[in-house]
Order: C-alpha cells, then structure tokens, then sequence
C-alpha cells in the first residue's frame, strides 16, 4: 500500500485562470478543506513566483504563506511544498517560518526541498541563477542548517554560500527529530547523494524504468554514505486526466488545452498535453490502478496528484477517491475518514474556530 497527496491549485500552471484573484483563496480553500475531510494524506503546493512554462501576469500564490492558512483551516492532513527552493530564502530563516507553521498546524509540515531550476523566475526576483554545481551546494548547506536548527534548537556553519552563527530557531518543531525532509530531484551523482544523506523522503522521475533505476542509485548512495535506504520513503508526482471511457478522458484533456492555449500558444499547449499523455494516472480507473500498483510493487510508497481542473471541476478528483485510492492506499493518518459523495460540500470551519487558531499563534512582528 502507499500514502497518497493531493495538489492544491495555486496559479502556478494556469489553474486559476478565469477566477477572480478575489476568489482564488476560497477556491483554494475549499479544495484544502475537502481534503482533509477525505481520504487524502497530504496537500502540496509548488513554490513558484511566476506561471511556467512561461511568465504571466496570472496570479500565483506564494507557498509558504498558504502553509500557514492551510495550518489554520485544517485539522488532519499534512502540509507540504513540491519543492521549497533552497536559495529563495535564507535557510535559517526558513526553518524558523517552517518550525512555525508545524505548531500551528500541530506538527503536520513537510519540507519539500531541492535546489531550484526555473531561470526566468530567479533572474528577476535578482537571485541570479548560479550554475547548477552551486545550487547544489547551497542546497547542501541549507539542509545540514535546517536539521541543526530543529534538532538543537540553533543553527551555526561557515559554509561557502551560508554562514549563520547561533541562529536561535524556536520554537522547535512539534515533530519530534525536526520537520522530515523531502530531498526532490534526481540528479544522480549529487541530488540523490544529498537525499541518502539527510532525506526522510525523495521525490523523482515516477515512470516505472525512471523509478526503478533512479532507486538503485539512492540504494548505492545509501550504502556509501552509510544511512538505510529502507527508511527512506520514495514519492513520485502524477499528473491526472481520468474518465471512465477514452472518450471521457480526451474530453478533459481537450478542455485543459482549451484553457492553455491563450496562454502558451499551440506548440506549449500540445506539449503540456503531451505530459499529462505520458502519466501514469492518465486513463481509466482501471488502467491507472494497473500501472500504479506496479510502481508501488517496485518501492514507490507515496504518490502526489495533481487534478489540472480542479479549481472548476471536481467529478475527475471525485472519481479518483471512488475508483482509484480504495485499490492504492491504506486509511490516511487521523480519525474516522471516508470517500466524499459527488453531491456532498465541505462547509467552511466556523470563524470562531479559525478566530481561536489565530489568537494561539504568536504575532510575527
């Protein structure tokens, strides 16, 4: 069996085009709180300034403030980040939002880290964009100051991209041993090498041939360094296009197109497409619980979907809880929980309640 999250739409891949930034926050929330009312482990944003695969003026929402107001608006599923870019944030500072947002939350976070690729988006937030050597050391270095920090309680190195001295980070996370880290990419000789290291998780290519021969690397990586590969537990991320017949699948698939197109133009749109083509959880229940429990057989143990309608669109992710995660995953961590009906809403948690989480948690300024 496996665990399995969910994507929340955030703007980052067009998937709040059409509705108003003034709304976006309820469509995210709602989705959140269907979540963790469901049979969902986990919910994932990407952490991204600008639209891919090119820039826009659409709107999308930063990672670690919706951390904080999905902490607020749940009780159960935990929160995670596909992935944090190390060098966006000074580390030190990131493990203190991180230990944070896990006592608001009451210890559900996951750091979701890797070192960074989309140029565009660095260049003009004036980070630069260092080869890829460096963004693999600094992504060294700020994880060996995160778990320092959540172990200890302090954080001090005089590494070659980050010198923090004494950095105090309290509270500590609720987590007991710190925040678990999700090291994603799969760079072979050094992103995997990082991952055997210090990872609780990994994240990479999710074909079943990607899978397999990027896991006998961090098998080789594990052995080397001397940490045990078994504990460490190997995700993947999905992109969804499912129907209950092939008609019902290339429907959704044209509609996706249909609302990329003003924004990529042709080629990109036919090639985003394309990739949703080429997933696993593309096709019928039938087909993706195949193809899924073969995966899961080689070691895949976590899996991440990402449903591109979704903001609008519930019945494909509805369809997923009936017909797909009954064959693929165990009850989610937390208390009694089952498959929505098509016809049934979450309602928002009442103000009162939310009112109570805020006052718990400590003013930043």
């Amino acid at each position: 069996m496996m665990k399995a999250g969910v994507f929340i739409p955030q703007g980052w891949r067009f998937d709040l085009v059409g509705i108003d930034p003034a709304q976006q926050w309820e469509a995210m929330a709602s989705l959140v709180r269907r979540a963790d009312a469901g049979p969902w482990e986990s919910v994932w944003v990407y952490d991204h300034f600008h639209t891919t695969p090119v820039p826009s003026e659409e709107a999308t929402h930063e990672a670690w403030t919706l951390m904080a107001a999905f902490a607020a608006i749940t009780d159960r599923v935990r929160l995670g980040q596909m992935c944090t870019c190390m060098a966006y944030r000074n580390p030190a500072y990131l493990a203190k939002v991180a230990a944070t947002i896990d006592v608001v939350s009451g210890g559900r976070v996951d750091m979701g880290i890797g070192a960074g690729w989309y140029e565009h988006e660095w260049r003009a937030y004036g980070y630069g964009f260092p080869r890829a050597g460096e963004r693999l050391a600094m992504l060294r270095e700020g994880v060996q100051i995160m778990k320092q920090a959540w172990e200890t309680g302090t954080a001090t190195l005089d590494g070659e991209h980050y010198q923090v001295d004494g950095a105090i980070v309290r509270p500590l996370p609720l987590q007991e041993g710190g925040i678990p880290l999700w090291v994603a990419g799969g760079g072979e000789k050094v992103t995997l090498r990082i991952a055997a290291r210090y990872a609780t998780h990994t994240n990479f290519d999710g074909s079943l041939e990607g899978f397999t021969h990027k896991s006998r690397l961090l098998e080789q990586h594990c052995a080397d360094v001397g940490t045990d590969f078994g504990a460490i537990t190997r995700s993947a991320n999905y992109n969804v296009a499912i129907g209950t017949d092939e008609r019902e699948v290339n429907e959704r698939l044209r509609v996706l197109r249909e609302r990329l197109l003003p924004h990529l133009g042709d080629e990109r749109a036919d090639d985003a497409v394309a990739g949703y083509r080429d997933s696993l959880a593309t096709g019928t229940p039938e087909q993706i619980v195949e193809r899924l429990t073969e995966v899961n057989e080689a070691g895949m143990g976590y899996g991440i979907f990402y449903f591109p309608e979704v903001a609008y669109d519930t019945s494909g992710l509805e369809l997923f809880e009936r017909e797909v995660l009954p064959h693929l995953v165990g009850p989610p961590s937390g208390s009694d929980l089952r498959v929505l009906e098509a016809d049934e809403t979450v309602p928002p948690r009442p103000e009162e309640e939310v009112a109570d989480v805020a006052r718990a948690t400590p003013d930043p300024h």
